[in-house]
């Protein structure tokens, strides 16, 4: 159970899993599904299957759980029996029949707009409606339309991508023949071919290749993002077969196999040929999502196809995304509705009780219809509210919200300051609903490779012999600073060298061609203490195949100061060593592992002279020094002190000679270790410790995995915002926990930083609940959970696991096959206390799934916004996970793209994503639900007070067509402007002061209290917009004597007064004010009076008599004085208060962007932040080589089965080459001034 059982994902549910495809040009999200195109072969047997398939359905029969999965190669009909999915894939949602319905049922599943369809119906009835129906009609059909079209959209490129991708082509072996067919046509048991850069169909079992021993090289970045090549083996009896195509298609082998699960790493299953079963493993299968390099030609059999694929299982679900916003005014509409049905209901018992008492007095001149009596005109009175009131919930709340949102997307996609020129790539907002919750991030995670590095190793320094290479200094002494106009070392001496290698520091050069023995050592050391497979298909063109993209990057430095790696065979390895080829005899490989931390090799020159040369992590070459070293020794370990605080990546060489003597005596007894079949591995080890030990210290390599620019500052500032940062990587731990101390993440002065790496449950259980009590004694040994109920008819329970509060800063390592027990039902709550007690939070070696798993479980229990970070297709279910998925378009392909919700192209990018258009979203989403939600219940509040002047007759207070365009026209123009140009500080303050984040994590500017204050308002304002205009009208008379006290005029008064009101309510909202706010605010005021005037005068009324009855009332009522005191006494009455309520607040209670606000009044615009490389630190850490996370190449290496090709003749010795393995690019250096007392490197 452990491992396996805490990786184990639901098969049955794979229809709905979703993915992501890999591609360069345009690789894509994938999602499962299946395509019900039918090749020629078995197509009935397969017609027959989907009918069967289809009638179970329709009888309720479930498909049983595959337990086991069986096929024959080259068998279709045998294989179609099984139904096993095809190599289709679907992420589209609806087809040209289903998206009419299927799109407006999910539209009329959002409570608001089947409620105003509901209305729309009781308009309909003339007995109930009171107002036209087109009020409620056209808005309805516009945000309908505007919705169905977007989602049109959406689905549209998602069939263009699913078609794109199964529209590949690849070669399938059928009758006998190699045939072009599409990736959806392929099916389990095809034999298919795959060439040198094609990307893996499906997941196949390896059967032969081009290469010595049967080897395939794999990249593997989609899914585990580690860019360095892996090699796959295939067994010996389908090795045979070669590229015989009559053998292949003869080739009847039977596969038994687990079912499609989610596990990259493992894979068990048996072949049978023959009679003969063979075990097969995971390293003979080739993984959907891999790319094939440096291979020629490669055959496999298809084991899982689409949505079976172990890329698809782990690709994680589609979910629909909506903010804490749209959930929270979910609640609200609910509770409105609520609020609406008791107005309704107070004004039908109103209505009751006047028809009773009142009533027989009008019905002389107001006789009833027939039929109707006091219980009915009540009860019709009831539903005639519900249409009067519905503005309490305008249907254009949701279309200035979708504006809105659109608005602050845009503002994403132009933003030059996300533009990232060298790719030519703009951040982008792919989707458009969740703008403001960028802006109430609690938690990001991240991926490292390529989303906090550049995915590039670079050597960037040694020590050799006691001196330090790689910096500039001037004539003076003082270290320059290097640019990309740095002057680059001319290596045009070297013809083999790799024109993309760049170095600076002349004097290393100079020192090597001078002849200088140390430095010759270093280099030579370099070329040959490695297990790197080297191709050269063309004279000259070197290319390496290297496990840990490290050791390839040595590699390369050695080439190119003159120690060429140009080939090696089990005995020999080739070197050109400063233009003469030397061929040294390899007599021994001392490979690499976890525990060794080192690997050697033992060479015999020419010259008969044998040696061991040794690299690995400091602390343990130091240990096995010989004493003659210690001043040597302290000098490089001060220069790895210097290179641990750049970031940098250290390596120790050392090197040893040996008598022939000694060392025939260690080889004899080295294969009796190697043959013995218990206790082989330590018994290895001690003999390597034999020979390992009084070696003498070359220097050290430093070669830096370059960050991104600006990865730490983004870092530092995202922290003071307080927000969390975990990286999930599938990278090892040596390597996540290098890069963790380079981004600032991990830091010298933490108390302490807690690693987790138990191999059982209890030990990983053991290991939490110590980081826990070390971190917080008082700690209860039991979470303390709270339970209660959320959502929709608050029908959702919630779990919440609180914060514990820690005094220090911690940090906490997980391992992969740690975090799998972690992530088991009983001990995840505590993985979650210890985590989020850590200030950083690293895991290391974890699946795609278990990605997703993390960010799941701090969304469940923190009840937090989440982010998710990454480039790569093994970062698609976790950015798919999380409330927000952000996409880098990096060295990975576009997968992680084409699933998230924004993209840009650098991780920095982050920090203005959240801290300005985040935050400024966040604000003006929520100045625009407090300021519609308070000008429509103001609104809404006037018509309630007037039902007890009219009989509760359901008369409306203001003009119908007032009524029509109070929020269409009048008010939607400035509430627009408003909520998208407001910034209560400017990106450079928010900057400065990224703590101006942290109200948006609290949910401090609109929330329930927030609603309830904002009801509170709109009560006070519509008694006062009622009631003064109404005192001021009763009994009045105009200046020459007329009574003016009509229904039409005083309509006109509160409607008039209601808007001056709202305008000057948003006046006082807004922060930042530009000439398009001005224009809309004085422009809509302008418009109404012009719309008044014109609606209200004779020329309409004559035209249309039925439909304009308000004739001069415009001209009558406004050229009055005492109608301009009346609206501005009660413009003055609804908005002195406020004013004063905030001046006191501001006083008493000054919130941070208070502070902030007033700060910027007195002091002057901060500058924009340098670009400046991190100060250097001296640390007593040294960052560890990060040498594969597996054993090396070093058994293959020394194989007496490894056969190689036959050496190409060499016309010349030196020729430029070109290595695709390792673009080294140029550096990107600011010139920087040297502080007193501190050090600084280039970054």
């Amino acid at each position: 159970m452990g491992t396996e059982a805490a990786q184990q994902s639901t098969s049955d549910n794979r229809e709905e899993v979703s993915g992501a495809e890999t591609a360069q040009q345009s690789a894509l999200d994938e999602g499962a599904g299946r395509n019900d195109k039918v090749l020629k072969y078995g197509k009935t047997l397969r017609i027959m299957g989907s009918v069967v398939s289809h009638f179970e359905r329709l009888c309720g029969e479930e498909k049983k759980k595959e337990e086991e999965r069986h096929l024959r190669a080259n068998d279709r009909a045998f294989n179609l029996s099984y139904n096993y999915a095809n190599n289709a894939i679907k992420t589209s949602k609806y087809n040209i029949f289903t998206f009419l319905p299927l799109n407006l049922f999910e539209q009329f599943r959002r409570l608001a707009n089947a409620y105003f369809l509901f209305l729309l119906i009781l308009q309909l009835i003339p007995q109930v409606s009171s107002l036209s129906w087109f009020t409620t009609a056209v808005p309805l059909v516009v945000v309908l339309s505007i919705t169905a079209v977007k989602d049109a959209t959406d689905d549209i490129s998602r069939h263009r991508c699913d078609n794109q991708v199964n529209n590949r082509k690849t070669d399938v072996l059928i009758d006998g023949q190699l045939k072009k067919e599409k990736w959806m046509n392929v099916q389990v048991g095809d034999i298919i071919k795959l060439e040198n850069n094609e990307f893996v169909t499906a997941d196949l079992l390896l059967l032969s290749s081009s290469e010595p021993l049967n080897l395939v090289y794999v990249e593997t970045a989609e899914l585990d993002g580690e860019t360095n090549l892996k090699a796959k083996q295939s067994l010996t009896v389908t090795g045979e077969l070669a590229d015989n195509i009559d053998s292949l298609a003869a080739f009847s082998g039977e596969v038994r196999c687990e079912p499609p699960n989610n596990r990259l790493d493992k894979f068990k299953g048996t072949l049978s040929v023959n009679a003969q079963n063979y075990a097969l493993d995971n390293e003979k299968l080739l993984l959907r999502g891999c790319t094939i390099r440096n291979t020629e030609w490669c055959y496999g059999l298809v084991i899982f196809g689409g949505p079976d694929t172990k890329l698809m299982q782990n690709s994680g679900k589609t979910v629909f995304k909506r903010t804490s916003i749209d959930h929270l005014m979910n609640i609200l509409v609910l509770c409105i509705f609520g609020f609406l049905a008791l107005m309704c209901a107070i004004m039908a018992i109103g209505n009751a009780v006047w028809e009773v008492q009142e009533g027989s007095v009008f019905t002389a001149f107001l006789p009833r219809e027939p039929g109707i009596d006091a219980a009915l005109s009540s009860f019709l009175s009831f539903w005639s509210y519900v249409i009067i009131l519905n503005t309490v919930v305008p249907i254009s709340l949701y279309v200035s919200v979708e504006f809105i949102r659109l608005g602050n997307s845009f503002f994403i996609d132009w933003d030059r300051k996300m533009y990232y020129p060298k790719n030519d790539t703009p951040a982008q907002a792919r989707t458009t609903t969740l703008n403001e919750e960028l802006g109430q991030i609690k938690y990001i995670f991240s991926d490292k490779t390529g989303t906090l590095t550049q995915n590039i190793m670079t050597f960037n320094k040694c020590s050799i012999n006691g001196k330090a290479y790689g910096d500039l200094l001037d004539f003076s002494g003082l270290r320059v600073e290097i640019t990309e106009k740095t002057e680059r070392v001319d290596f045009s001496w070297n013809q083999l060298a790799d024109p993309k290698f760049i170095f600076h520091d002349y004097s290393l050069m100079e020192t090597v061609r001078e002849g200088n023995p140390e430095a010759q050592a270093f280099f030579r050391l370099l070329a040959l203490c490695h297990t790197v497979m080297p191709e050269e298909k063309k004279e000259g063109e070197l290319h390496y195949q290297a496990q840990s993209p490290d050791e390839g990057a040595l590699v390369t430095a050695a080439r190119n100061f003159g120690f060429v790696f140009r080939s090696r065979t089990p005995e020999t390895i080739t070197v050109v060593e400063m233009g003469r080829q030397v061929i040294y005899e390899l007599l021994a490989v001392l490979d690499f592992n976890n525990v060794r931390k080192r690997m050697s090799v033992i060479v015999r020159s020419p010259e008969g002279r044998i040696t061991l040369y040794c690299k690995g992590a400091d602390t343990i070459i130091y240990e096995r020094l010989h004493p003659s070293c210690n001043k040597l020794m302290e000098v490089t370990t001060g220069h790895l002190n210097e290179y641990a605080g750049n970031g940098l990546r250290t390596l120790v060489l050392a090197y040893k000679n040996l008598e022939e003597s000694c060392l025939e005596d260690w080889r004899q007894r080295h294969h009796e270790a190697s043959i013995a079949m218990e206790g082989r591995d330590e018994k290895l080890d001690d003999l390597y410790e034999e020979l390992e030990k009084d070696m003498i210290l070359l220097g050290a390599s430093a070669v830096e995995d370059k960050l991104q620019d600006g990865v730490p500052q983004t870092i530092e500032q995202l922290a003071k915002a307080d927000i969390k940062i975990w990286v999930l990587t599938g990278d090892k731990q040596e390597t996540a926990e290098n890069i963790g101390y380079s981004c600032n993440m991990l830091r010298e002065e933490m108390t302490d930083v807690f690693i987790v790496a138990a191999n059982t449950a209890e030990g990983v259980k053991e290991e939490l609940q110590n980081a826990r009590r070390k971190m917080c004694p008082e700690s209860a040994d039991e979470p303390s959970v709270i339970k209660s109920h959320a959502g929709l008819f608050w029908l959702k329970k919630t779990e919440t696991v609180n914060d514990e509060k820690v005094d220090r800063d911690y940090g906490l390592i997980i391992n992969g096959h740690s975090l799998a027990f972690a992530l088991q039902e009983d001990l995840r709550l505590e993985l979650l206390r210890t985590a989020c007690m850590c200030q950083t939070v690293i895991c290391c070696r974890v699946t795609p799934l278990q990605k997703a798993q993390v960010v799941q479980l701090v969304k469940k229990y923190k009840q937090a916004v989440t982010l998710a970070i990454g480039d790569g297709a093994n970062d698609v279910s976790m950015i798919k996970a999380a409330n927000i998925g952000v996409g880098i378009s990096g060295q990975e392909g576009m997968q992680a793209v084409l699933s998230s919700d924004y993209s840009f192209a650098q991780f920095r990018y982050l920090q203005r994503l959240l801290l300005v258009h985040g935050r400024w979203s966040y604000l003006r989403m929520c100045k625009f639900l407090q300021y519609f939600f308070y000008k429509n219940f103001t609104f809404t509040f006037v018509h309630f007070w007037y039902a007890f002047f009219c009989g509760f007759s359901a008369q409306t207070v203001y003009d119908e067509w007032f009524i029509t365009m109070y929020n269409m026209v009048y008010t939607a123009l400035p509430v627009l402007g408003l909520c998208l140009f407001d910034q209560d500080v400017n990106d450079r303050w928010s900057f400065q002061y990224p703590q101006l984040y942290t109200p948006g994590q609290l949910n401090q500017y609109f929330n329930k209290k927030a609603f309830v204050n904002c009801i509170l308002h709109s009560t006070c304002s519509s008694i006062v917009l009622f009631f003064i205009p109404w005192a001021a009208m009763h009994d009045t008379v105009r200046d020459d004597g007329r009574d003016i006290a009509d229904y039409q005029s005083f309509a006109l008064l509160v409607q008039t007064c209601l808007l001056i009101v709202m305008y000057t309510q948003l006046c006082l909202d807004t922060y930042y004010w530009t000439t398009v706010n001005q224009f809309f605010v004085w422009g809509s005021m302008a418009a109404y009076f012009a719309i008044t005037f014109t609606m209200y005068s004779n020329g309409i009324f004559l035209i249309f008599t039925s439909a304009f009855p308000f004739i001069g009332t415009a001209r009558n009522s406004l050229s009055q004085p005492n109608v301009w005191l009346t609206i501005f006494l009660a413009s003055l009455l609804c908005v002195l208060p406020v004013v004063a309520y905030r001046f006191i607040l501001i006083q008493l209670r000054p919130t941070i962007n208070d502070k902030v606000r007033h700060k910027t009044q007195k002091e002057a615009l901060p500058a924009p932040a340098p670009r400046r490389p991190p100060a250097r630190r001296i640390s007593t850490r040294r960052s560890g080589y990060a040498f594969s996370h597996a054993r090396g190449y070093g058994d293959l290496v020394v194989s007496q089965k490894f056969l190689l090709k036959q050496p190409m003749k060499r016309l010349a010795l030196f020729t430029h080459t070109d290595s695709p393995m390792f673009k080294n690019q140029p550096q990107h250096f600011r010139a920087i001034a040297e502080e007193p007392g501190v050090t600084q490197s280039p970054h």
